[in-house]
């Protein structure tokens, strides 16, 4: 959420920087409601200072006796209390309506953020180079089907499309990675492990800014009003909603492996196939809570720690700085790792690192008293994947394959798997 008093002090200044997301942005709606807001506000209190002032003078008329003017104050107190009962239902339903549109608003886009839509990110780094093969290179199905690692079919049987069913092998995979990373993020980078509930109620998802815009895409259980976790950092940005935390504390550093459901409604043909865009799929997250001051490093860091994960396994990716157009609600700057994906001749997204500043906190509540003493204020929050395993293993078989329809893992799943090959 944005502060309101930066929209009403700069609203141009705001609306223009809104707009490199989203030239459609308009914030005359929201500065009408907010003007009505102040002018019913200030009514109401004037009304009720009138009720008091009357209410003192018909208790001194009492005592003097003089009923024929208490009773016309009397009367005229009912009618102040009518027109402030108005004016109060009036004064709610308006400040409803300007939660609702500035819940709407997305983030403002960092000033280092590039303008331009999807299809112009910046390309900021790449590790390694495309694997080369002296075969037509197969797709993570194929593969995953010839090796018993995959049973698409038998999922859609027991659920429906697009929900995976890892077997065999791929089972021991999934595990092995997630149990790997989630380590790796505890021993070597130094965060506190998590093991959330996969369900959460409205608050932490209006909270995490999943919600009022995204509600159409999350599954819900409507009889407890609960809904199914699509990303941990929805989650992780609730442990300290409505908190005072002291400077002292920050940054605090989660990590957290959850299940991840999603409708992802809209997309079509190749995304549709194995495991790249899914409705249920698994992930480690890595999430940190700091002082204004300190988040743009953490964004910095949080990307390094991602792109570990795939260095150690030895896989080619690049890594992306997305452009104002092309962010999340929440994001006020995004950064993507996009792995390589041989048989689409593509790269994909595996990992997406945002620096949210204090728009989640706002929402959520969620502040810091500083060391050196004064208000309480927002903190920062950050989010990471580190990663999603679906096009993490997608990746793995479709850039280790060999001629044989075998698969090389590499020494990092040796050691964890206890073999060197898939087949």
């Amino acid at each position: 959420m944005l502060d309101l008093r930066l929209i009403r002090s700069d609203p141009q200044g705001v609306l223009a920087r809104l707009q490199r997301r989203d030239p459609t942005l308009d914030l005359a709606p929201l500065l009408a409601r907010d003007e009505e807001r102040r002018a019913l506000s200030q009514k109401a209190d004037d009304l009720r200072r009138r009720q008091n002032e009357a209410s003192e003078r018909i208790a001194a008329l009492g005592r003097d006796g003089q009923h024929a003017e208490k009773e016309q104050l009397l009367a005229a107190m009912r009618e102040l209390a009518a027109e402030r009962k108005g004016v109060e239902q009036r004064l709610q339903e308006v400040e409803r309506e300007l939660e609702a549109l500035l819940l709407a608003l997305p983030n403002v886009p960092h000033d280092s953020v590039p303008d331009g839509t999807k299809e112009e990110k910046v390309i900021l780094r790449t590790f390694g180079e495309p694997p080369k093969f002296p075969f037509p290179p197969r797709h993570h199905v194929a593969l995953a089907h010839d090796l018993g690692l995959l049973d698409l079919e038998r999922a859609a049987k027991v659920t429906g499309a697009r929900f995976p069913m890892y077997v065999g092998d791929g089972a021991r995979l999934e595990f092995a990675l997630l149990q790997w990373m989630l380590e790796l993020h505890v021993r070597e980078h130094g965060y506190t492990p998590v093991l959330p509930p996969i369900l959460a109620n409205r608050a932490s998802f209006v909270t995490s800014g999943q919600f009022p815009k995204f509600a159409s895409e999350v599954y819900a259980c409507p009889e407890d009003e609960l809904f199914l976790n699509p990303t941990a950092e929805a989650l992780l940005v609730n442990l300290h909603r409505d908190e005072i935390l002291s400077e002292s504390d920050l940054p605090r550093r989660y990590v957290a492996y959850t299940p991840c459901f999603r409708r992802e409604a809209g997309s079509y043909g190749e995304e549709q196939r194995g495991l790249i865009r899914v409705h249920q799929f698994n992930k480690v997250e890595l999430f940190q809570y700091t002082t204004p001051d300190a988040s743009y490093a953490a964004l910095d860091e949080i990307v390094r720690q991602a792109e570990v994960v795939l260095q150690r396994l030895g896989l080619h990716y690049r890594v992306a700085l997305l452009p104002a157009g092309d962010l999340a609600q929440q994001a006020a700057k995004t950064v993507d790792i996009e792995v390589w994906l041989p048989a689409q001749g593509r790269y994909y997204e595996v990992s997406s690192c945002s620096n949210c500043e204090d728009y989640q906190a706002r929402r959520g509540n969620i502040r810091y008293r500083p060391t050196d003493g004064g208000k309480p204020r927002f903190v920062h929050t950050l989010n990471g994947s580190a990663l999603a395993t679906s096009r993490l293993f997608a990746a793995l078989l479709e850039q280790n394959q060999r001629s044989d329809g075998t698969v090389a893992l590499p020494p990092l799943l040796v050691n964890l798997l206890g073999r060197a090959t898939l087949g």
